[in-house]
């Protein structure tokens, strides 16, 4: 991570981390890192999209940059476009799944891949130092809001069987999917029941999609759905709801997905990929399949590069962010979502029968701090953790990391035991509130 971007890009309430010069200059350092490039543009439905987007295009324009604006469309449509179409960045307006007052600025290479830290950190020093590229003549801008349309008929293609009779309620999030999701579904044959589904930037997010899914158990429950999908406003993540109500998120689809590849023969060298935040109880339900687990940090871009690194086909996050390497280059909601719905339909099973593990209690709390930085660098609070963890030890972990968009610091506490996990966590959450207003 550099200075400004942080796991997932560059992300901060608009017109105050996040401005329109900052954006300009993010566009700009592109038509600096290579000469007048093609730079496709995306969005999801927040009020402050058009503000972001012509930052983002004056900025390269400025440079000389081709400038292609593709309107409202998921994040893993603007990485698969930006192949389709041979640009050379696809960038993506949008905060994921933060409220509407938030936004950020995601950035794809020619191959679809979001950039390393390291091409992040050239961004940033362009714009630290003031350094722009005002070039002699000044690129273009144009909109094409109908290459959705390909990014359409891609997730289609990816469903390798009709899904009619199927009952399938989808909480889009007033978000980037909220047109795309639906019209897919239907058109592979499902009874679509749409929630959330019109644009409207000031709700996105919120008390719905993926990071509200008991909205969606109440939806599945009252139409006796056969599955329901939720995603966030940017569509790159996806929380399921089983028939029975049940809520499946990442960690069990990335294990049920793991078991039935292996069936197929399609998960290479029989390894999936999670994070260091990956229940254990998986990890566990894997090896009896004889599937390996590899861990790393929290972030999906990191996920990815170990997939990249041991070519390996699936990976994810307990979050909800699914990679199907040999379908996509990040994660897609809903091309997870088709997976699944694809996988039971070929089982002749119930979602339930394929996508349910317990898993051992999480308690997960968030401490809002100051300074993230410092506190998660001092000194008293690394003997603690070693405290807590020797503990845990055989019997659950204990884990403390800073938020990678937002000014918190996150606390994850797991053991079979629930009422250890909530007596740790919120003892360590006392003792980082108090580290953050030490001076």
């Amino acid at each position: 991570m550099g200075i400004f971007f942080g796991t997932d890009g560059l992300r901060g309430k608009v017109n105050e981390e996040l401005t329109f010069d900052v954006a300009y200059k993010v566009g700009n350092a592109l038509s600096i890192l290579k000469e007048k490039p093609t730079v496709l543009i995306g969005c999801d439905t927040r009020i402050s999209n058009t503000y972001l987007t012509l930052g983002v295009a004056s900025g390269a324009m400025s440079g000389g940059a081709k400038v292609i604006d593709a309107g409202v469309v998921p994040t893993a449509g603007i990485a698969y476009l930006t192949r389709t179409i041979k640009a050379d960045y696809g960038v993506v307006i949008s905060a994921s799944h933060n409220s509407g007052e938030y936004n950020g600025i995601k950035i794809f290479n020619s191959e679809g891949y979001k950039l390393g830290d390291k091409e992040e950190e050239r961004i940033e020093r362009c714009f630290i130092h003031n350094k722009t590229n005002d070039f002699p003549d000044i690129g273009t801008y144009e909109q094409d809001f109908t290459l959705i349309k390909d990014y359409r008929d891609f997730l289609m293609g990816a469903c390798a069987r009709p899904l009619t009779g199927k009952t399938i309620v989808l909480d889009c999030a007033y978000g980037a999917a909220h047109r795309v999701a639906p019209e897919v579904f239907r058109k592979l044959g499902a009874n679509v029941i749409a929630a959330n589904a019109v644009y409207n930037g000031l709700h996105i997010n919120e008390d719905c999609g993926a990071l509200h899914p008991e909205n969606l158990v109440r939806r599945v429950a009252r139409y006796r759905a056969d599955m329901g999908f939720a995603f966030d406003g940017d569509a790159d993540r996806l929380i399921a709801v089983d028939e029975k109500g049940n809520v499946v998120d990442g960690d069990m689809i990335i294990c049920a997905l793991a078991k039935y590849l292996k069936s197929k023969g399609k998960l290479k060298k029989d390894t999936a990929v999670g994070t260091s935040h990956t229940n254990m109880a998986i990890e566990d339900e894997l090896k009896k399949d004889g599937i390996s687990l590899l861990r790393t940090d929290i972030g999906d871009k990191y996920v990815l590069a170990e997939m990249l690194k041991k070519d390996l086909s699936l990976g994810g996050e307990q979050s909800g962010h699914i990679i199907l390497k040999d379908k996509s280059t990040t994660g897609d909601g809903i091309l997870t979502a088709i997976e699944i719905a694809n996988m039971i339909t070929d089982k002749g099973c119930k979602m339930s029968e394929l996508l349910g593990v317990k898993l051992y209690p999480q308690t997960n709390v968030n401490v809002i701090v100051e300074d993230k930085f410092r506190v998660m660098n001092s000194e008293e609070l690394s003997k603690e953790i070693i405290r807590y963890n020797a503990a845990l030890e055989g019997k659950g972990r204990l884990m403390i990391r800073a938020s990678g968009t937002e000014p918190k610091i996150r606390i994850m506490v797991e053991s079979r035991d629930r009422e250890l996990n909530e007596k740790i966590a919120n003892s360590m959450a006392t003792f980082i509130k108090r580290t953050g207003e030490e001076v």
